[in-house]
């Protein structure tokens, strides 16, 4: 980081609706820094991989060239082996893709059998985010600025990405919300 600048904080939590600027500031904040693991964690379950391969692709080229890319859903090794800082590049999608593989989408209403297979893949990201050895900025939708289906899907993942939002949070030393392009720091004090 050049002098004067503000030191990174060893977590970084950036919050915001689609399109909202949220990626593009936690490269911002990451961008003094010669080489950083941007880790891509997906493909989401509803894409193919010739659209995730766009997007990472697309993500690629906007990114100093120092960067390393890792695309893979297991986000908590990442972090554990992480000799660099990081950036993740999206909860949202990493909990998108995390709640197929405990059977979210293909159970029926009333059937929780898949709830314990997240937990513990949520408890195993948060122990990686909280004992990570170097600086972590992720990035997470706000799933209050944006719209999510009223399907049965849509209203499982909105629940789950809003506690999983508050659990970062709470583990978290700056918390940003970014909206239209403007950045909010949050203070950790709740009302």
């Amino acid at each position: 980081m050049s002098a004067g600048a503000a030191p990174l904080a060893h977590r970084t939590l950036i919050l915001g609706g689609a399109r909202s600027g949220k990626s593009r500031h936690a490269q911002r904040l990451l961008s003094e820094v010669p080489a950083v693991l941007y880790v891509a964690p997906g493909p989401v379950p509803d894409g193919t991989d010739v659209e995730w391969d766009a997007r990472v692709a697309a993500h690629r080229r906007d990114r100093p060239a120092g960067w390393t890319t890792l695309e893979t859903t297991d986000v908590a090794a990442a972090l554990q082996a992480a000799d660099r800082p990081v950036l993740v590049d999206c909860l949202a999608t990493w909990l998108a893709a995390t709640m197929g593989g405990a059977g979210a989408w293909e159970s029926v209403e009333g059937d929780t059998a898949w709830l314990p297979r997240l937990d513990d893949e949520v408890d195993r990201l948060l122990g990686a985010w909280r004992s990570a050895r170097v600086p972590v900025v992720a990035v997470s939708n706000e799933v209050g600025s944006g719209v999510v289906p009223g399907t049965r899907s849509g209203v499982l993942f909105r629940d789950a990405l809003g506690r999983l939002n508050t659990r970062v949070a709470d583990l978290t030393d700056d918390v940003r919300l970014v909206v239209a392009g403007r950045v909010i720091r949050l203070d950790g004090e709740r009302a």
